[in-house]
């Protein structure tokens, strides 16, 4: 069977002829002139071997296998027009997709601002969140492709990767409302040598619980784990029941919602952390730009 090459142009030429049923209206409508539009029709009837048209002086009417293709016209218009929109669409960064990981303790209120002002800005981008992403994950999934945008502890990002600091973090010690060291305006870490610790499990170690032991190693200490729980909110539950304390950043438990709980400032010789919204560098996805455009104004900025 011969195969038929019918061209876009052509589809468009027939269909404003079979609406129009008139060449002259058919011609503006298309913006041609009506000579180069005859040609096109009686190209794609020799095309098709059939007459689409019927004409005389006075009228054109459709043939049988004229008004047959209309529909499925219409349809190849359409779906072509769609197709051009959408790639349109995506070159400008206005559909896409974004593949986020954070954790949801830490980072889940910011990357709810993110998506929430990225909706309304540019509604076409979907997002696939990933939660219980730490940045040792992190990391190596934004290198490798597999994540496109993260919520990261880290003050300096590896080569290819590029971000900002949105937020500034600080030690506190988290313990039941009833502990006695409660009232404390602050904490040492020789205050906490003798207490129980509920922490985050150890295998693997988050850079947050290595922190907080290494401070610990530092002061000839060694702390005293009685319990793991897979992350902060599930620490605090336990605190709450008294079975033990914890040290976590102020931003980690900073939306724990509970009356039988408090957080006291730690002292210890380390600056803040900084979280960053982190991403490859020169990435060409251009939704990715149009999110990081959204972030600059939704989300804050620390140095």
């Amino acid at each position: 069977m011969r195969e038929t090459a019918i061209e876009i142009h052509q589809v468009r030429a027939f269909l404003a002829v079979a609406e129009e049923l008139h060449f002259g209206r058919a011609a503006e409508r298309l913006e041609i002139a009506q000579p180069p539009l005859s040609r096109t029709i009686r190209q794609l009837e020799g095309e098709l071997g059939t007459r689409l048209f019927d004409r005389t002086t006075r009228s054109v009417t459709l043939t049988p296998t004229g008004a047959a293709l209309v529909e499925p016209a219409r349809a190849v218009i359409e779906a072509t027009d769609a197709a051009a929109e959408s790639i349109r669409k995506a070159g400008a960064g206005l559909i896409g997709t974004i593949r986020v990981g954070f954790t949801t303790a830490a980072g889940g209120q910011y990357i709810a601002q993110l998506v929430r002002a990225s909706k309304e800005r540019n509604p076409g981008i979907d997002f696939v969140l990933e939660t219980d992403v730490y940045t040792p994950d992190a990391l190596p999934r934004l290198v490798d492709g597999t994540l496109d945008l993260a919520l990261v502890r880290a003050d300096a990002l590896p080569t290819r990767l590029e971000g900002r600091a949105v937020v500034r973090e600080s030690p506190v010690v988290l313990l039941a409302r009833d502990h006695p060291l409660a009232n404390r305006a602050e904490l040492t870490i020789a205050d906490l040598a003798d207490e129980d610790f509920i922490m985050l499990p150890g295998n693997p170690s988050p850079p947050t619980r290595e922190l907080f032991f290494h401070w610990f190693f530092a002061a000839g200490l060694r702390p005293k784990v009685v319990q793991e729980a897979p992350d902060s909110l599930m620490i605090a539950s336990l605190v709450a029941t008294g079975l033990g304390i914890s040290i976590s950043l102020d931003q980690a438990i900073a939306h724990v919602d509970s009356e039988r709980l408090v957080t006291v400032p730690l002292a210890v010789d380390h600056p803040p952390m900084l979280m960053q919204l982190a991403h490859r560098e020169q990435d060409a996805n251009p939704a990715l730009a149009q999110v990081l455009q959204t972030a600059d104004e939704a989300l804050p900025t620390v140095g």
